[in-house]
């Protein structure tokens, strides 16, 4: 039976990517079940259900961290979908690229702007 962080977490997935996370859950099936489920209970459940930031507060704070990792880019991909999808608009996530390229260096700011073209370019044919 799914606990409360699950319940919790599953609908904060799916309200900002739910093709994301099935995709994700369906890869780790096979593999590692439980490493979805300690996704969605910890990461979404606990964390980003947590009160004092709202949720396109939290994506944003996701991506700047993301893109300064440098190694993410499928996640960074799939936040900025999230980051869209919580109310964030493509100026900001733009404006956030190039805000982290004092802190985490230009190859970073630069890798994050080109994953958000590639990500708003997805978008904009799908529509």
């Amino acid at each position: 039976m799914p606990s409360d962080r699950h319940a919790r977490g599953l609908a904060i997935l799916q309200q900002i990517n739910p093709k994301s996370a099935d995709a994700l859950f369906a890869e780790l099936a096979a593999i590692c079940p439980d490493l979805s489920r300690f996704v969605t209970e910890f990461a979404y459940g606990d964390i980003y259900a947590r009160p004092g930031l709202n949720l396109a507060q939290r994506e944003l704070v996701t991506l700047s961290a993301l893109a300064a990792l440098g190694n993410a880019t499928p996640q960074l991909k799939s936040h900025i979908v999230g980051a869209l999808n919580a109310g964030c608009t493509r100026q900001e996530i733009i404006e956030l690229m190039l805000q982290i390229s004092v802190y985490a260096g230009f190859p970073a700011a630069i890798n994050g702007m080109l994953a958000a073209k590639e990500v708003f370019a997805m978008l904009d044919q799908a529509s």
